[in-house]
């Protein structure tokens, strides 16, 4: 291998390399992006999204959102005038809060 091709080889990798790295951070950005405005429907205080920083922190975050109680779903529960920690009646039971 000569030093022109040896020279064209190195400049399509750091071009390859530079443009690999740009998408790889944008991914990031807009999945800590989703994750902020997730965790902010959900009822959660949206830097949680942060934990996507850390190693394991995508893990960490899905366990939250799919094991954790939700805000939302207390301030459900007291609009319907039920205790927060009382799972609300099954749909189309006859069961209605006592006032």
């Amino acid at each position: 291998m000569d030093q022109s091709n040896s020279a064209s080889l190195i400049g399509f990798l750091a071009t390859f390399y530079l443009i690999f790295g740009v998408i790889m951070i944008a991914m990031f950005v807009f999945m800590v992006w989703l994750y902020w405005r997730i965790f902010t429907k959900a009822g959660y205080n949206g830097a949680l999204a942060l934990l996507n920083l850390v190693p394991a922190g995508s893990l960490v975050c899905a366990i939250i959102l799919a094991f954790g109680r939700w805000p939302v779903e207390d301030e459900l529960a007291a609009a319907r005038g039920l205790s927060p920690m009382v799972p609300p009646p099954p749909p189309g039971s006859a069961m209605m809060p006592t006032v």
